[in-house]
């Protein structure tokens, strides 16, 4: 009020209004609320868009979204830096998207597709991706053809392994000790395992001055079901050294709370104690 910020209309009856001067609003305009199908696109105007790419195949993908479409909410929602998300990646709309936020304002934009069906994947979402890289040769109507540029970018294309547990959250019998310790490095530091265990050494690896040990599957070469797999005394003797803190996973532990304060060990059992969400 004391600094005339305040604005009740031309009349001075109407709802009260905040003042702010052009250099406090950041730049851009609110997005409107209705977005046309003439602007944005629809389906059929996506499934076109899919034909131009894959110009060998016809219908290969029903359900693609519209390239426009998702380019606009990417513009909206999304810093220059951001990370994209998209668990339905079907024809890969959202990654083409991507690449093509990052090549106008060159960003550095990435993004995480997810697909359930393998063939879709390999077939049409990675195809569509690799495409857009290289360029292509766009299929319009009739018999002319144009050759699209590729844009920069790439991606990995990763493929998810049998899960690691079992509906009552028991490991399945079939997982080994290398998938186990990515699983449990990567769940205690928020970061990949430093190289793929090989199942000769309990010590999986270390992070900002903490290690990280595994006892499973007769590491220490005890294979009984009993053997090896216990923290006890003789076990703790066998650990490689480490001058700092220690998270010790096994499916026991016969040392007494004084002695794992002692030893600076924190142990966890398995596979009670093992994050698997």
């Amino acid at each position: 009020m004391r600094d005339n910020r305040i604005w009740f209309g031309p009349t001075g009856n109407s709802m009260p209004r905040r003042k702010r001067f052009l250099t406090e609003v950041r730049a851009g305009i609110v997005p409107t609320t209705w977005w046309s199908s003439d602007i944005f696109g629809d389906n059929q105007a996506a499934k076109r868009e899919v034909r131009h790419i894959f110009t060998d195949v016809d219908d290969i993908f029903q359900t693609p979204k519209p390239l426009a479409l998702i380019g606009r909410i990417i513009e909206i929602a999304c810093a220059s830096d951001s990370i994209v998300l998209d668990s339905f990646a079907g024809s890969g709309t959202t990654g083409h998207a991507v690449f093509q936020a990052n090549k106008a304002d060159g960003g550095n934009r990435r993004f995480i597709l997810v697909e359930i069906d393998p063939e879709i994947c390999r077939t049409v979402t990675a195809q569509r991706l690799t495409r857009a890289i290289e360029g292509y040769t766009r299929r319009g109507a009739g018999e002319k053809t144009e050759q699209m540029a590729g844009i920069a970018g790439g991606f990995r294309y990763c493929t998810l392994a049998e899960p690691l547990f079992d509906d009552s959250g028991n490991i399945r019998p079939e997982v080994g000790f290398a998938d186990l310790a990515a699983h449990i490095f990567f769940a205690e530091t928020g970061e990949p395992i430093p190289k793929r265990a090989t199942g000769k050494t309990p010590l999986i690896g270390q992070c900002k001055g903490t290690a990280y040990y595994l006892l499973f599957n007769g590491v220490l070469g005890d294979k009984r079901p009993d053997g090896g797999n216990v923290l006890t005394g003789k076990v703790l003797g066998q650990l490689p050294p480490h001058d700092g803190p220690k998270v010790v996973y096994g499916e026991g532990c016969r040392l007494g709370a004084a002695r794992l304060a002692r030893e600076g060990i924190v142990f966890k059992q398995v596979p009670y104690e093992i994050k698997t969400a």
